[in-house]
């Protein structure tokens, strides 16, 4: 299904949205380029899930965790590992036992590492609208 959002705030809301139909062990693959507004619509997922805390892209760190609320979430960022062997190498079996939601930007970087029933979000410009963004997702129904 494709959404269109016109700011962050509905990213975020999407995201929100999403988050209500996720079960315990859910992993969503981001695709999409640099400022797409995928850490906007992490936010909203941690937001979904009971979390109220600050939410920043984990470009540095691989991956950060949010604890709090309903269910955890782990956002990992896979730009700087060169392929599903270093994925394994920080953890991931243990991240998907937790029984969270595991949010994965760049994710066809370790697309082999990732369970069959991952829901994919897709990111990219709007034709009609630079700033507009649509986001196609797949392996769920309607948000």
């Amino acid at each position: 299904m494709d959404y269109v959002s016109h700011s962050e705030a509905e990213t975020e809301a999407l995201g929100r949205r999403l988050a209500a139909v996720l079960a315990p062990g859910a992993v969503v693959a981001y695709r999409g380029d640099l400022g797409m507004g995928k850490t906007a619509f992490t936010r909203g997922l941690a937001r979904g899930l009971g979390y109220e805390g600050r939410v920043t892209s984990p470009t540095f760190t691989i991956v950060n965790e949010y604890e709090g609320g309903g269910l955890p979430l782990f956002h990992f960022d896979m730009y700087r590992l060169e392929d599903a062997g270093d994925l394994f190498d920080i953890g991931w079996e243990d991240y998907l036992d937790r029984g969270g939601v595991c949010a994965v930007e760049w994710s066809e970087r370790v697309e082999e590492a990732l369970p069959e029933d991952a829901v994919t979000v897709s990111f990219a410009r709007c034709p009609e609208e630079e700033n507009w963004r649509v986001i196609a997702m797949e392996g769920v129904g309607p948000v």
